[in-house]
């Protein structure tokens, strides 16, 4: 059993008000747009840290993360990736990996819109957990925390923080 920590989209800025629930995590997973090596160094103090860059994450994050992130985790295949789009509405070059190869959990950012949906044509559930961070067009700054056990992902749980 592993809990999870789920954000993205911090653009430079980690809330305080965040740390009570990525330090009571197993691993701190983030889906793009660091926007700072500070951010990334300060939540992988907290808990091992797992992310990918985003568009707006300059030379050193893409030096430090890769573009993607796809393991096997208790029997739960995942994939993180800023840029992916959601269901039904994939970005091309996703498409065509999901065709040949879906993960059962894949995570996505970029949106800053909170989205938990199954897919049932690739039979994955798919997760954007919204925008952490303090700039953008969102009002409401999420995470989401979850367990992943022995193949299944469950006890998924939105953490919603009025924006600072």
């Amino acid at each position: 059993m592993i809990r999870i920590t789920l954000l993205s989209d911090t653009h430079g800025y980690l809330d305080e008000r965040f740390i009570k629930y990525l330090s009571a995590c197993d691993e701190i997973w983030h889906a793009g747009d660091l926007g700072t090596s500070d951010v990334a160094d300060q939540l992988a103090s907290l808990k091992p840290l797992r992310a990918v860059y985003g568009n707006i994450d300059g030379q050193p994050l893409r030096l430090q993360f890769p573009v993607d992130q796809r393991f096997l985790l208790e029997d739960v295949t995942v994939w993180i990736r800023h840029i992916g789009g959601y269901p039904g509405h994939y970005e091309k070059s996703v498409r065509e990996i999901l065709h040949s190869d879906p993960p059962k959990l894949f995570i996505t950012g970029h949106s800053h819109m909170l989205r938990i949906q199954y897919d049932k044509q690739f039979q994955l559930l798919h997760v954007n957990p919204g925008a952490a961070g303090k700039y953008g067009f969102h009002t409401v700054q999420t995470l989401v925390k979850f367990i992943i056990d022995n193949g299944r992902i469950r006890d998924m749980e939105v953490v919603e923080l009025t924006r600072k």
